[in-house]
Parts: structure tokens; C-alpha cells; sequence
């Protein structure tokens, strides 16, 4: 027998053991997993437990804050305005006293200006007003009404009638669905109402503007155009 032939064949231990073996690469193919050091997951859980401390104290700094201005409950927000103070800053410029029509504090001012009459070539003492229903109705004044103006502040409504209102006679314009205006010339001015409003609702505001003018000097005739 040849020296050759009692040596076994390269790489091949006993039985049939590949020397080789414990260098193969994983033939099951599990993912690595990477070990994180201890230190290292501690600091993270730190910064994760800090991020949660500094909200938590965000909220209770700022809690106080929302407990001490609740959120309004009802009715909506709605703007404190002093017709009476807008009404005697425009009477200098108006000629005339603004109507200041006092609801009891049923009906709520939303604005009250004067207008100079840039666009309209009128102008005029303007308010609005939302009622208990939550309707509106601007109340629109001026000593220099002319029929044209009066067909657009009513909207180019048709006149319907008339309707009493504070011992007066207001001329009606009705659309018969929601939009409507009341319109009156009393004592040197024409006052005109539209809006959205019930009949009752025009008429108690009606009561009161009339009540109103009856308390101011009336106006004196409008300058020339």
C-alpha cells in the first residue's frame, strides 16, 4: 500500500468531519441581532423618562391658566358697543341727533358708526342689532333720503303696506320670506330698518327709535345737493 493512500483526503477529518465546519456561515439564516450596552439603554431611557417629566410640568404650568378663562358658554361672543357714545361723537357731523333706540337690553349692538356717504352721496347714522330671536336688523338714518337711496337700503323691496309701530305709520317692504324693512320720515330725518327679523321684532325696535327721536330736537333741513 502507497504512502498516498493511508493519508486521508485534505480537509476531511475522522468520520467524515469537515475541519472547515465551525467557519460556514449560519445556513438557517436568523437576522443579527445587535446587543445594546447597558449604559447606553440606560441613557436612552433616561432622555425618554425626561421628554415625558417636561411635558407633564408643561401641563400643569399652563393648566392654572386654562381653569382661571373658561370657555364661554351660551351665546357666542358678541362686541360691547356704546351706541350712545358713537351716536354723540357722530351728532357734530350729522345734523342731526342719532335715534338711540333703548330695547331694555333685549336687542344687542353689534356695531354703530357714522357713515360719511363716500359711495352713496348720503350720508348717514348706522346700526345693528341681533335680537333675543338671533335675527338682525340694521337701523340705517339720514336727513338726505331720496328715493333712489331708500330702494336700495330696502333692498328694491316692493311696499307691501304700512304697519304701526310707537304711534307711527312705518311704510312696509316685504320679500314674504325673510327679508323685510320698515322705513319712516319723522321730524327732519328718514329712518330705514331691514333685516331678517319677525314682524315683532321690527315693531318692538320700531317702538323704541320712535321713542328715541321723540327725546332729540328735530333736524334741521338738509343742506342743498
Amino acid at each position: 500500500m502507497s504512502e498516498t493512500q493511508d493519508k486521508p483526503a485534505a480537509g476531511n477529518g475522522p468520520d467524515g468531519f469537515d475541519a472547515n465546519q465551525n467557519n460556514a456561515p449560519d445556513a438557517t439564516g436568523a437576522p443579527f441581532k445587535p446587543v445594546i450596552p447597558a449604559k447606553a439603554a440606560k441613557r436612552a431611557n433616561a432622555s425618554v423618562i425626561g421628554m415625558i417629566i417636561a411635558l407633564v410640568l408643561c401641563v400643569l404650568a399652563f393648566l392654572p391658566v386654562v381653569l382661571m378663562n373658561p370657555a364661554p358658554k351660551g351665546e357666542g361672543f358678541r362686541p360691547a358697543v356704546d351706541v350712545s357714545a358713537a351716536a354723540r361723537n357722530a351728532s357734530d357731523v350729522a345734523g342731526f341727533t342719532p335715534v338711540t333706540p333703548d330695547t331694555g337690553g333685549a336687542f344687542s349692538p353689534n356695531y354703530a358708526r357714522w357713515e360719511s356717504g363716500t359711495s352713496t352721496g348720503v350720508p348717514t347714522w348706522e346700526v345693528g342689532y341681533l335680537t333675543p330671536k338671533e335675527a338682525f336688523i340694521g337701523l340705517t338714518q339720514t336727513r338726505q333720503a331720496n328715493p333712489t337711496w331708500v330702494l336700495q337700503q330696502a333692498g328694491n323691496l316692493p311696499v307691501t303696506g304700512t304697519r304701526n309701530a310707537g304711534g307711527q305709520e312705518w311704510e312696509l317692504r316685504d320679500s314674504g320670506k325673510e327679508q323685510r324693512s320698515m322705513i319712516l320720515e319723522y321730524r327732519g330725518t328718514t329712518i330705514v330698518l331691514s333685516g331678517t327679523a319677525s314682524l315683532e321684532e321690527f315693531a318692538t325696535l320700531a317702538t323704541a327709535v320712535v321713542k328715541s327721536a321723540d327725546t332729540a330736537p328735530a333736524a334741521s333741513s338738509a343742506p342743498a345737493a
